[in-house]
């Protein structure tokens, strides 16, 4: 089983933070996102490669930070230098897929996620369930669920409806950049992006795939952290600080 984060962003909306350091590597409680996230992933039994992939501005910045800390990811530059030329969180799983020459199970998440919990559970439910999943987390409140993908799951916890950003939300589930592919479904990821689709917004490829194939939600333990503003990152800030 392999893992890809998704770190390729130039996070302009927390500016002046990330004009010369990426998100992933901003600190919180003391380590770098990047970091807690590694320390999940090291919890998930069978996991024996994981790619970071980022953009030719970060890279370097990227590889120093493994060098110096002993992490053992690959550091995947999607060749990017701004905003207008990114190719987007699905191109770039795609790039990896490629260039990694990946052919197993693969867990994908974003590298500015935070988790209170561990995720090992995850792969594991996606094993039993024998398809497609994607992480799931109630955020308690109709108003918060119109800044995400709001999901309904059946009886089987199968993913029946998907919705980026509703306007007239049905459900407080949220659909996060939490996602596991098998191996033999792979290849749909070339497929969405030969068909025209987005190539942006990992979710969309979710958005894609349920009505096509099974996919299904595993309901995230404990704390999930956005880290997509100066907010969010106080917020994470002081919930991991002192906690390790």
């Amino acid at each position: 089983m392999k893992a890809v984060v998704l770190a390729a962003g130039y996070a302009t909306r927390l500016y002046p933070l990330t004009v010369d350091r990426p998100k992933a590597l901003l600190p919180v409680g003391g380590k770098p996102m990047l970091e807690r996230l590694l320390e999940r992933l090291d919890e998930v039994e069978g996991l024996d490669g994981i790619y970071v992939v980022t953009n030719a501005k970060f890279a370097g910045t990227f590889r120093e930070w493994a060098e110096g800390a002993g992490a053992r990811p690959e550091i995947v530059d999607d060749g990017t230098t701004d905003e207008e030329t990114r190719l987007g969180a699905i191109g770039d799983l795609d790039l990896v897929i490629r260039e990694g020459g990946i052919d197993d199970d693969l867990i994908v998440l974003a590298g500015d996620n935070l988790f209170s919990e561990s995720i090992a559970g995850f792969p594991a439910f996606a094993l039993a369930k024998g398809g497609a999943a994607l992480g799931v987390y109630d955020v308690g409140d109709l108003d918060a669920i119109r800044s995400y993908a709001a999901i309904e799951l059946d009886d089987d916890d199968r993913v029946v409806r998907l919705e980026e950003k509703p306007e007239r939300p049905r459900t407080t589930l949220a659909g996060i950049a939490l996602y596991f592919y098998p191996r033999d479904g792979l290849g749909l990821v070339r497929e969405y992006l030969d068909a025209g689709n987005n190539p942006d917004q990992p979710g969309r490829l979710v958005e894609w795939l349920y009505p096509r194939t099974p996919v299904y939600g595993w309901r995230l333990p404990g704390r999930w952290y956005d880290v997509g503003s100066k907010e969010t990152l106080a917020e994470a800030d002081r919930a991991f600080t002192g906690g390790g």
